[in-house]
């Protein structure tokens, strides 16, 4: 169930491209148990073209949060905020890739393209092209089983990105890589284009990234969020210097690490 006012806004001159103002979010207790609160009056601005990545223990409601920001509401969950603005179109990439195991790379990649009703030969050149971007090449006829995990992770992600959405929402996109391996993908997807297909001068996308590590938060994002324990509330909006990470570390992890909010 929600409660608030949700506006679909165009976008204007330096106005947010989301915008959530005192959102607060319950779930039924199990058992006949009182309501879980997941968040607690949070405020969350997010400019046009800004990375921000939100971070916070496990079960804060950073995940809840996402879904919010997409339109997404969970399931079962009362919401309620003063209001709840974005502006223009958002992909939401889950946690799990969700890849359908039917089909093969290339068809997998252009589900979203296809439900945002893109051309399907223009989606397909431009998928083409992705995939050597994406280090995906040679691997357009194959089937998810055969895809290793780091590949399986760009696969979804390529799939996110294709439609050109202005708005990209990641939940933990590679949370579940070995060490190594994420290693690689967050340079990856550090050095990555985020911008559309439009041409030259195209604004960069905006990116809201949920994770648990603080080191990816600190190298991909412009600003990083830092959310309590449940309930989850913004204890921290911190932003990231570039090349000043080591005082922003120290700084992140001493509000994870508080005990007494």
């Amino acid at each position: 169930m929600t409660s608030f006012p949700l506006v679909d806004a165009p976008a204007t001159g330096s106005a947010p491209v989301l915008e959530v103002a005192g959102l607060t979010v319950t779930f039924p207790g199990a058992g006949g148990r009182g309501e879980v609160v997941a968040l607690r009056d949070v405020d969350l601005r997010v400019g046009r073209g800004e990375f921000v990545a939100v971070v916070g223990p496990s079960g804060c409601g950073k995940s809840t949060l996402l879904r919010v920001l997409a339109g997404l509401a969970p399931s079962g969950a009362t919401v309620s905020a003063r209001s709840v603005t974005r502006v223009g179109g958002s992909a939401w990439m889950p946690q799990r890739d969700g890849l359908l195991p039917w089909r093969r790379a290339l068809p997998n990649a252009l589900i979203g393209a296809r439900i945002a009703g893109l051309d399907r030969t223009e989606a397909l050149a431009t998928a083409r092209d992705l995939f050597d971007e994406f280090g995906l090449t040679g691997f357009e006829r194959s089937w998810p089983h055969e895809l290793s995990g780091g590949m399986r992770q760009r696969l979804a992600l390529l799939r996110t990105c294709l439609p050109g959405w202005p708005v990209l929402l990641l939940d933990e996109p590679f949370g579940a890589l070995d060490a190594l391996t994420r290693r690689r993908m967050n340079a990856w997807l550090a050095g990555l284009d985020l911008t559309g297909h439009g041409g030259p001068g195209e604004v960069r996308r905006t990116v809201v990234l949920v994770t648990h590590d603080v080191d990816e938060a600190l190298l991909l994002a412009d600003r990083v969020l830092v959310l309590s324990e449940r309930p989850g509330r913004v204890v921290l909006d911190l932003p990231v210097p570039p090349g000043e990470h080591d005082p922003a570390r120290r700084t992140l992890l001493a509000a994870l690490d508080r005990r007494d909010r």
